[in-house]
Formats: structure tokens, sequence, C-alpha cells
């Protein structure tokens, strides 16, 4: 489970880290209704960072778990638009815009398992 609970980690800083390297490019997914598009992604991607390094100790890790399923919640909404309307997302194949919906379940589901069971 320890090899699990870094790759877990791993995985969540290191996409948080490109919210800050590459922010056009989860602006671009975003619901166009929602305001401040940078914030929110910067916002996301401080979330990603701190969840990520929680689980990575035993004191923080329920907690994290706790808040990476939120955060995972929150940005939901993204996968909906970009499911919604793949014409906008021409380079990416809509199956694949498709099967991110459920992935996001499995990730939750992945969180659960490493970080709160």
């Amino acid at each position: 489970m320890a090899v699990a609970r870094v790759a877990l980690g791993a995985t969540f800083i290191t996409t948080g880290v490109l919210h800050f390297l590459r922010p056009r490019m989860y602006e671009a997914i975003m619901p166009r209704s929602l305001p401040a598009h940078r914030e929110l992604v910067y916002a996301s991607g401080v979330a990603e960072i701190v969840g990520g390094a929680g689980v990575l100790h035993p004191k923080t890790r329920r907690a994290a778990g706790w808040w990476l399923i939120a955060t995972l919640v929150a940005v939901f909404p993204a996968n909906v638009e970009m499911a919604a309307h793949p014409e906008r997302f021409k380079k990416i194949p809509k199956s694949l815009l498709y099967a991110r919906l459920p992935l996001q379940g499995a990730m939750i589901a992945s969180v659960w398992k490493t970080a709160l069971r």
C-alpha cells in the first residue's frame, strides 16, 4: 500500500504543479459559465499539491484523502465540459473525452482505497 500512496501523492503533486506551468491548458477545459478561470486553475492546483503531499504522511493522510475527493468532485464539471463540447477539443478523441467521466469515479475510488481505508 505504501507504493500506492507514493504513486497517488506523486500523481496529484505533479498535476497540481502543471496547473501553474500550463494554466491555459486547464483554463481551456473549464466551463465558460465559471468566473475567474486563472484563479480557479491555481486554486485547484494548490488543492492537488496539498492533497498529494498530505496522503504521503500518516498524520494527514485521512484529511488529505477527503480533501482530494472533494477536489475531484469540484473539478468534475471540467470533464463534463469536455464531453459536452468535443468540437473545442479536436486533438482529443471523443472516446477519451467520454472515458474521462467514469475515470473520475475510479480516481475517487483510488483515493478512498489508498488514503481512507
